[in-house]
């Protein structure tokens, strides 16, 4: 049972087919041009498309043409030597360029070529497949119209990283290649400019496997392509991570006592820090016993009362901001309690930390230090608590570089 367990996970593992083709024009320079004038003046190409990703398998492939339902119009299965019934081959993930015409034969007479479309909008689409009868899984597909006298606009799509949350293309913004995103709902990744009929599109961006990962501008859009005309259209996103925080455990056990000064304990001491009671926190004796009432302090921090644990997650960022641990303009995701970037979600660390003693303008620690269940300040000081922790265990700093993404390919193949 194992070994053919074994042997059916090995020939999926075979079958799935990874990157992308593309319909071009004569000079095989020109991505996802998908609207002709004629039929001979479709070329398809393939391989990886700038984003760095996988190309597709190396080998020898058949090629057909069908209406947009599958009905077939013509195909290379059957043409006899020396014409290839493989004519599209894949050396290192990219394939070469071919003239549809010219490797087809029609499925009315077997003549050169493919026969019409009877779609209304002359559309077509062409597949790969090293096997010869084109299933859906192990093959690979792309729509084209042909059009007398066709005058199209372009749609060019790209993608950027947003390291300062504001939802704006800045100069310094880095491009993203290989996002994955649908113009109606035709897959295409980033960047990419595909020509179009004049007209209205939803392009959509879509949304990685990866959870640390947020929109910064509208995922979908209605656009107008106009004819002869360019439209752009950007989408931004950035990723979440790490940011050098150290929790509460940390700063409770010995390898964070030992880096905690009297200078530290200062620094806590003006901080209004809450007892569970709702009493000040103050740190007081030597060195040695402020470490320990830190300790004890920290690991009976409970949210029963708001602001004692808020306190308890505001004391150990600022040992994180004193100790060189994480930098106080650092910039972290914090929902509905942040105030710059998109929606107001993203705040700094210094921000956060202010906000936590005197924000909201009297819901901070040092006004309002016992907040139960049903305190009108309750919600705001769990929401910076929320925010405090997850910078704590390194969860919500907003990434200076982009982050590893991908895509399930049932949305987008």
């Amino acid at each position: 049972m194992l070994a053919l367990l074994a042997l059916l996970f090995t020939v999926e593992t075979v079958c799935a087919i990874t990157g992308a083709i593309f319909t071009t024009d004569s000079t095989c320079s020109g991505v996802n041009v998908n609207i002709f004038t004629s039929k001979d003046a479709v070329y398809l190409n393939g391989g990886p498309q700038g984003s760095g990703g996988p190309g597709l398998p190396d080998g020898s492939y058949y090629v057909q043409v069908t209406e947009p339902n599958g009905t077939l119009l013509g195909s290379s299965v059957s043409l006899p030597a020396p014409v290839s019934s493989q004519p599209f081959v894949v050396v290192g993930g990219k394939g070469n360029c071919i003239q549809l015409s010219a490797v087809l034969s029609k499925a009315s007479d077997g003549s050169p070529g493919y026969d019409d479309t009877s779609n209304a909008g002359g559309e077509y689409k062409v597949w790969i497949s090293m096997d010869p009868t084109f299933p859906n899984d192990e093959s690979k597909t792309d729509n084209f119209k042909v059009r007398a006298n066709a005058q199209p606009g372009n749609l060019c799509v790209s993608k950027f990283y947003d390291a300062n949350a504001d939802g704006i293309f800045n100069n310094g913004d880095v491009p993203i290649a290989g996002w994955k995103f649908f113009v109606d709902d035709l897959c295409r990744v980033t960047p990419q400019c595909v020509m179009l009929d004049a007209g209205s599109y939803n392009v959509c961006e879509d949304t990685p496997v990866e959870l640390n990962w947020i929109h910064t501008t509208p995922t979908c859009v209605n656009v107008t392509v106009t004819l002869g005309g360019t439209t752009n259209v950007e989408f931004g996103n950035l990723c979440l991570g790490a940011g050098g925080g150290m929790t509460l455990g940390f700063w409770s056990n010995k390898n964070g006592q030992r880096l905690e000064t009297s200078s530290d304990f200062t620094a806590l001491n003006a901080m209004c820090l809450r007892n569970s009671d709702g009493t000040i926190k103050m740190f007081t004796g030597s060195l040695s016993q402020q470490k320990s009432q830190l300790h004890d302090w920290l690991l009976a921090a409970n949210a029963s009362n708001m602001a004692n644990m808020l306190s308890a997650q505001l004391a150990a960022m600022k040992l994180n901001v004193l100790n060189n641990k994480v930098s106080g303009t650092a910039l972290v995701y914090a929902g509905n309690c942040g105030n710059t970037g998109v929606g107001g979600a993203f705040i700094t660390i210094n921000d956060l930390m202010n906000a936590a003693q005197n924000g909201n303008p009297t819901c901070g620690l040092c006004d309002d230090g016992l907040t139960p269940a049903g305190d009108p300040c309750r919600e705001i000081q769990e929401c910076w608590k929320t925010a405090l922790d997850n910078a704590n265990n390194n969860l919500n700093f907003v990434q200076p570089e982009l982050c590893p993404f991908s895509f399930n390919p049932a949305n987008c193949p």
